[in-house]
């Protein structure tokens, strides 16, 4: 499987923000997103309490917090986020676009799931809105409570 990021970059609005790009193979043990932040927005501070996160910026820049510091983030920035750790992006002027690759969760189920499966979804991904980028505050939330697109499902 390839993937061609760049062109799928280029062929997006510039103001689309969310999850531009999902490697969906049937199979595979590992979930990876392409991500683009438009210019002034970010994913607020949250913990990822069940995997670690690989974070590579693709395109644009900004920085990565953890409550306490601020790292600057640049095309070709490659970022370990450990399960656990505190973290925050926020895009810059241009915007920011990452590819964000994890560990895949097993799929979901009827009924309640076992503790080791616990947690939010890797940088509360299906959380973000394709459409504008807000973060939703509810786990169960299907759309943005800002501009009303669906959400995606984990």
């Amino acid at each position: 499987m390839l993937a061609a990021l760049h062109e799928t970059l280029d062929a997006a609005d510039q103001a689309q923000g969310g999850a531009l790009w999902r490697l969906a193979e049937e199979g595979r043990q590992l979930d990876a997103n392409l991500v683009r932040l438009p210019a002034g927005t970010g994913v607020p501070e949250h913990v990822e309490n069940a995997l670690d996160v690989l974070l590579i910026v693709v395109e644009g820049e900004g920085h990565l917090g953890d409550g306490t510091e601020r790292q600057p983030l640049a095309p070709g920035s490659v970022a370990w986020l450990p399960k656990a750790a505190r973290r925050a992006l926020h895009a810059g002027p241009h915007g920011l676009a990452y590819l964000s690759v994890h560990q895949r969760r097993p799929g979901l189920r009827i009924g309640p799931a076992p503790v080791e499966e616990g947690g939010e979804a890797p940088c509360a991904l299906d959380r973000v809105c394709p459409d504008c980028g807000r973060l939703a505050t509810e786990r169960d939330a299907r759309y943005c409570s800002r501009c009303g697109e669906e959400l995606a499902t984990a």
